[in-house]
């Protein structure tokens, strides 16, 4: 498991940084975590294929990867 920044999403897709670079076309799954109102956090369990890997802009040696969102399911978090 890796983690990641998570820089824009949209119905379509979303756009992270990774410290690794994946290959072009893999499925993948992720979980983007959301803030809620009073301090809530809500995970969202996504399913995807990665679209595009780059090297970060930002001269570290993380990627850019775009990747598909094809399926997601909110899941709940205990606490």
């Amino acid at each position: 498991m890796q983690s990641g920044l998570t820089k824009n999403i949209s119905s379509g897709g979303v756009l992270f940084t990774a410290g690794k670079e994946p290959d072009i076309g893999v499925c993948i799954e992720y979980v983007i975590s959301l803030g809620g109102p009073s301090d809530q956090m809500v995970s969202l369990r996504c399913i995807g294929k990665v679209v595009r890997a780059n090297r970060s802009a930002s001269g570290e040696s993380d990627y850019d990867v775009a990747a598909t969102l094809e399926r997601y399911e909110f899941v709940r978090r205990e606490g």
